[in-house]
């Protein structure tokens, strides 16, 4: 006996693939239809055969050349410990005369053989009970108790290495994800499938359900392919873990040297650097959520490791202005209801420059598109008055914001060249008072590079 099994594993690697195999084999008895898997080759065998019961079922091999064919079996320690299997032949049809579920076979036929498994679903067979929660629940993942039996479903390859055979018990639910597509772009309610080789006791979801979701449990695909297909559902299961997204719109851009123009400067959570500038700095911030937050918190602070908190603002989006020289660092937390998991955005940070002050003395107002509007540059005012005279003394422009400017027009009309006064008296938010006065020359010449000439006071 010992020979035979040293023979057997010495033919081990001589197991054959061929497309004709499955035709060649079949079975008999069984009340349901046999389903077919195809394992990955190295596991030397040609299917895994999985029938719902092998009592009472035979199973014959027609060998097209008309050999004697020769039965193996072998369990879990492999082909090289194959054993013959009772067979009787009719002509070319050879028939095992008991087959055993959870067994691999090897078929002679000639200098061909075929290795394949036999799988009996029934002592593995699904049944479900109930799916629920976790009493302990973790942040980034959702924990789902199932009650049910059924064990994985092994087999052993012609080497004798055991492997699961992957039933797809599939759990169902609905979570959130970001979606970009959105007008505005928000988290949207998706449905999610997830795949699991055997039954479980316990599964770990991700993404969480960070909406709520009922989970469903069914299985398994061969009790699909038999029409018999277990299932069962939670309850409503409420968000516990916590997703953001976070933007912060500055109002207007921020300047140094060049006038303060009117404008939008969208800056995602990824991209928080650029903002600031001038002060008054109003900045807009906002916050989208899943529905497994429901506290907000914006902090202030002047401490990039946030250990002193100057403001806290609770609430989901915030409107801010900013009128202090420095840098602030901002950022957003939402927490769950009990405080449990919670989302921190990155570090907004803000500067704010010291105030500024710088008047030109001369502008074109030509209509040729360049210099042709007389704008101070500025940094960080916060109050502003400019008066603009002509030579006899008289008002002929009063300005209440430094981003207003003057076009060289009284009543309507361009004046001519020459030369105005302007007297100005502002404050920065730094507390700095200004106080400028000064000529300023109109040309309607165009110098050698195409523009006007002027110089900053």
């Amino acid at each position: 006996m010992m020979i035979r099994k040293t023979l057997i594993f010495f033919f081990i690697s001589g197991c054959l693939a061929a497309p004709s195999f499955s035709q060649s084999l079949s079975f008999s008895g069984n009340s349901l239809r046999v389903l077919e898997e195809t394992p990955e080759k190295s596991t030397g065998l040609e299917k895994i055969y999985v029938l719902y019961s092998t009592e009472g079922v035979t199973a014959s091999y027609t060998s097209s050349a008309g050999n004697r064919v020769n039965w193996l079996k072998y369990g879990n320690l492999g082909g090289g410990h194959a054993e013959e299997a009772a067979s009787s032949q009719d002509d070319n049809v050879s028939t095992l005369a008991v087959l055993e579920g959870d067994k691999g076979y090897i078929i002679e036929d000639g200098d061909r053989r075929y290795c394949f498994w036999v799988t009996d679903y029934l002592p593995h067979r699904l049944k479900l009970q109930s799916a629920s929660p976790a009493p302990d629940q973790e942040c980034g993942v959702s924990v789902i108790e199932v009650t049910g039996t059924g064990d994985p479903i092994r087999y052993f390859t012609i080497n004798g290495m055991q492997k699961t055979l992957d039933q797809e018990i599939t759990v169902e639910y609905t979570t959130q994800e970001w979606n970009e597509g959105l007008n505005p772009s928000n988290f949207q309610d998706v449905a999610v499938s997830r795949k699991f080789e055997s039954l479980q006791p316990q599964y770990r979801l991700s993404p969480p359900n960070y909406c709520s979701s009922t989970f469903k449990v069914s299985g398994d695909k061969f009790l699909k392919a038999w029409n018999w297909e277990e299932s069962v559902e939670s309850q409503i299961v409420n968000p516990y873990s916590v997703d953001a997204r976070t933007f912060a719109d500055q109002l207007s851009e921020s300047s140094s040297e060049d006038t303060e123009m009117s404008g939008s400067n969208q800056i995602g959570s990824g991209q928080i650097d650029g903002l600031g500038g001038s002060a008054p700095c109003e900045i807009e911030f906002e916050a989208y959520v899943t529905d497994g937050i429901i506290h907000h918190e914006w902090q202030l602070t002047r401490d990039p490791g946030f250990e002193n908190i100057d403001y806290r603002f609770t609430q989901q989006d915030l409107d801010y202005t900013f009128m202090e020289e420095g840098t602030h660092y901002l950022r957003y937390i939402g927490s769950n209801a009990d405080g449990s998991c919670e989302y921190v955005s990155d570090t907004y940070e803000v500067t704010i420059g010291e105030s500024d002050l710088k008047v030109p003395n001369a502008f074109s107002p030509n209509g040729d598109g360049v210099n042709d509007e007389w704008k101070v540059a500025y940094r960080s005012l916060l109050d502003f008055q400019c008066s603009i005279f002509d030579r006899q003394g008289h008002q002929v422009c009063h300005l209440t914001s430094p981003e207003q400017g003057w076009d060289g027009k009284v009543k309507g009309k361009t004046v001519d060249s020459g030369v105005f006064f302007y007297v100005i008296e502002a404050t920065g938010t730094d507390g700095k008072k200004y106080r400028k006065s000064g000529d300023i020359n109109i040309v309607k010449f165009v110098g050698t590079n195409g523009t006007s000439s002027g110089t900053e006071q």
